[in-house]
């Protein structure tokens, strides 16, 4: 994710479907979030959480018709009772606010990031460089989106950032480097890759975020890629899946929301889909020898976050790119591959998307083939529209109530699990960070 594009694109359909969890009793609409807190007996933490799915929660709805929701590995049948319930209570323009993480402008919040968390109770933000000129600014720029948040009343906010080590990385100057998957690669460590994962997960939540876009875990089987290279592992799938999974699992560990990238596999592509739409000819059976491993192994290990990429794969979908694609998404991640987490798009602000199709489709289009979330990285005027077009696809049923519910029940099942609150940050201390840095990396330097 790193194209500064702000047009809107060139195509185009969303708002209100009747409420299906339970009814709610008026002092129960206005119960806090904070109520299933991690104080709470049934919080269920993540550190050490069996990838074992709990048995879907049967919800009578208000139109007497029974909603089955999505299984959450660790979430207890009390929190289970208490999501569906908030559910009840929300709004579908609160609902679809949190299919939504935005980019911001600057490095405090303007007045667009204010209208984003008033008006439509965006689920989240994520930054780059251009917002951490500083250690501090960053931590009081993510302070300030938490009180504003909090001033609604809203859910708590999911804040990420891509930080993967080597050449991507957000810190400011003055914070160690990392080394590249690339370089860890070499070693074939997976105590490596966890590691620097956990080192990583640490250096994050220093600041304020929640949420990582990390692990890669593309096999670099393709010489000519342009934009994955050193940020994988190898072109290995056996050695990207050794170490990805550790990767993962490190993540996890340091109750960071870890997210694998790019699904199904940007690998073998010769084409930067920030720029352009790459398309690749493999099919199942390929994918499944050579993309698919890493991703499989690390679902199996309880992930729980997968990233999307814009990548069109005829094969498997001759109209639309993964991000968009019903048979890649639920036909593969989810039926096939037997994934119940979180699934992101990649950015929709990419020239993947923005010269193909109208950024406000694509996010319809995500939701409707079983994403959840969509990332919209750069133009106010992209993410407005994204937002507007969604809620008038919920409205018209363009977004079946039951399949907005669905992704809105996974959102706050792991904002729930991954202790996600509005919770201020008081400092942060580059000697700190860098200390940390170096006694974890040390240890590894030949």
């Amino acid at each position: 994710m790193r194209s500064k594009r702000i047009r809107r694109g060139s195509r185009s359909r969303f708002a209100r479907p009747a409420l299906i969890a339970v009814a709610l009793a008026a002092a129960a609409v206005g119960s806090a979030w904070s109520e299933y807190g991690p104080s709470h007996p049934g919080f269920a933490s993540t550190a050490g959480m069996q990838p074992a799915a709990a048995a879907p929660a049967q919800i009578r709805a208000v139109d007497e018709s029974t909603v089955s929701w999505p299984p959450v590995a660790g979430l207890s049948n009390a929190q289970s009772q208490e999501i569906a319930r908030r559910i009840g209570s929300m709004s579908t323009e609160e609902k679809v606010g949190q299919l939504v993480i935005a980019g911001v402008e600057g490095i405090k919040p303007d007045k667009e990031a204010k209208t984003l968390v008033r008006d439509y109770r965006v689920g989240g933000f994520i930054l780059f460089r251009d917002n951490m000129k500083t250690l501090q600014g960053t931590v009081d720029f993510l302070n300030g989106l938490k009180a504003l948040n909090k001033a609604e009343g809203n859910l708590p906010l999911m804040l990420g950032v891509d930080e993967e080590g080597g050449k991507v990385t957000r810190m400011p100057a003055s914070v160690e480097k990392i080394p590249s998957n690339g370089i860890i690669g070499k070693s074939a460590n997976a105590e490596y890759a966890r590691d620097v994962s956990q080192l990583l997960a640490r250096r994050v939540k220093a600041f304020g975020f929640s949420v990582d876009f990390a692990p890669v875990l593309d096999v670099n089987s393709n010489p000519d890629n342009p934009v994955i290279g050193d940020r994988s592992y190898g072109s290995s799938a056996q050695l990207v899946t050794k170490l990805g999974t550790a990767a993962m699992l490190g993540f996890k560990k340091e109750g960071i929301l870890g997210v694998l990238k790019h699904f199904p596999g940007h690998g073998d592509t010769s084409v930067d889909s920030h720029k352009q739409l790459p398309v690749t000819g493999n099919g199942l059976s390929r994918l499944q020898e050579v993309e698919l491993p890493p991703f499989q192994a690390a679902i199996d290990q309880g992930a729980d976050a997968v990233m999307v990429a814009h990548i069109l794969l005829p094969k498997l979908d001759a109209e639309y790119p993964a991000s968009m694609s019903r048979p890649v998404i639920t036909g593969l991640l989810r039926d096939k591959m037997k994934f119940n987490g979180l699934v992101f798009s990649d950015d929709l602000t990419m020239g993947a998307i923005l010269e193909n199709y109208d950024v406000g489709d694509a996010a319809v289009r995500t939701i409707s083939a079983g994403g959840d979330i969509v990332i919209v990285s750069h133009g106010n005027d992209n993410i407005i529209h994204v937002l507007q077009k969604l809620r008038q696809a919920a409205a018209d049923g363009s977004i079946p109530a039951t399949r907005l519910n669905e992704s809105v029940y996974r959102i706050m099942a792991r904002k729930l699990q991954y202790q996600m609150t509005d919770g201020k940050v008081s400092s942060i201390s580059v000697d700190q960070l860098n200390k940390d840095a170096l006694k974890v990396l040390d240890a590894y330097r030949k």
